[in-house]
């Protein structure tokens, strides 16, 4: 029976899963099997950093995050994966709550991770971050006007907001932290203000509502700060700016990427050297360098610091919160 067949009574999409190594899959006894929701040539050269430090050999199986997770439920003991990475705390708290993982137990590592970007038991670590703030238009909006997230709910901007649909993990998790932050009667006010405020209907890319903004379809939207350095990159004309929200009260939000050991690991001591490598300083930098996002060396450090003041609220509360999030969402009438 194919996993496609398996699926599908569950209504999940599954992705493409690919091996660098062979289909088969037939594991040597010192490989590190990994099981990934980042695409092959944003992990590639960490994978490349590891090898060339560590020399073990390392096979790569990429796909969709929930995915990922449903085929580790269903392999159970017998799973060839070693580590699970993945994007977003809500997708890592996922697979904890399946008990998909074990204890890391990593020791020292280069770079220390702050304890809000971990799993409260030590299941899981954040590897990298990702903020997800304020863009907006500077011929249609003085940047003064901008404060927060919650003040796009202000009948001020009615028309000229643009979003990302509510069905994407990044606004769940944006969802739960204003839960987390501002109770649910609240954060309901505030879903309610953006859904009267928008331009159109919400989109279904980040990168859409950038180009909505460059065109001026919309004056504000909300997206992750990547994708506008990847549009700059590309588009040096693009007039979209960043603005750092709640910067007297919360701070940005944040996400993570991050990963743990699996439950079932054949090679457990491998995959502690692995997620010790990318907690050092090398793997953080080509974590910023590829994908424009910030490394956590940059939350820690001293002398390279964020260009922001970030929200500490603890991570796994966009787990936790989620379900309460996307159901006010749910009820705001937010596509």
């Amino acid at each position: 029976m194919s996993l496609k067949s398996i699926f599908k009574p569950l209504g999940l999409i599954i992705a493409t899963l690919s091996l660098t190594a062979n289909t088969a899959f037939v594991q040597a006894s010192d490989d590190l099997v990994i099981y990934s929701s980042r695409t092959v040539n944003l992990i590639q050269p960490l994978i490349d950093g590891f090898k060339k430090q560590h020399n073990i050999n390392v096979k790569l199986m990429t796909g969709k995050d929930e995915a990922l997770i449903e085929r580790l439920k269903m392999e159970g003991r017998n799973s060839p994966a070693d580590v699970l990475m993945t994007v977003d705390a809500g997708n890592l708290g996922l697979a904890a709550e399946k008990g998909l993982f074990q204890p890391l137990n990593l020791g020292p590592t280069e770079v220390v991770v702050p304890a809000h970007l971990q799993d409260s038991n030590g299941l899981w670590t954040g590897l990298s971050l990702r903020a997800r703030t304020i863009i907006y238009n500077p011929k249609l909006v003085d940047v003064k006007s901008l404060t927060t997230y919650e003040d796009l709910a202000n009948p001020m901007w009615k028309g000229k907001l643009c979003l990302r649909t509510s069905k994407k993990v990044y606004n769940k998790s944006l969802a739960a932290s204003f839960v987390a932050h501002f109770g649910e009667q609240k954060t309901l006010e505030i879903f309610k203000g953006w859904v009267s405020n928008l331009a159109t209907k919400p989109f279904a890319k980040d990168s859409e509502v950038i180009k909505a903004v460059n065109s001026g379809q919309c004056a504000v939207g909300i997206v992750n700060t990547y994708y506008v350095y990847r549009n700059q990159s590309k588009n040096p004309q693009s007039v979209a700016k960043l603005f750092w929200a709640n910067q007297e009260t919360t701070g940005t939000h944040i996400n993570i990427s991050g990963a743990g050991i699996t439950k079932y690991a054949n090679n457990k001591e491998n995959a502690k050297l692995f997620l010790a490598y990318l907690l050092s300083n090398e793997a953080q930098k080509i974590f910023a360098d590829l994908n424009h996002e910030f490394s956590i060396a940059q939350l820690v450090s001293k002398t390279a610091t964020l260009p922001f003041k970030a929200d500490n609220l603890p991570i796994t509360k966009l787990h936790t919160e989620q379900f309460k999030g996307v159901k006010l969402m749910q009820i705001a009438g937010y596509e």
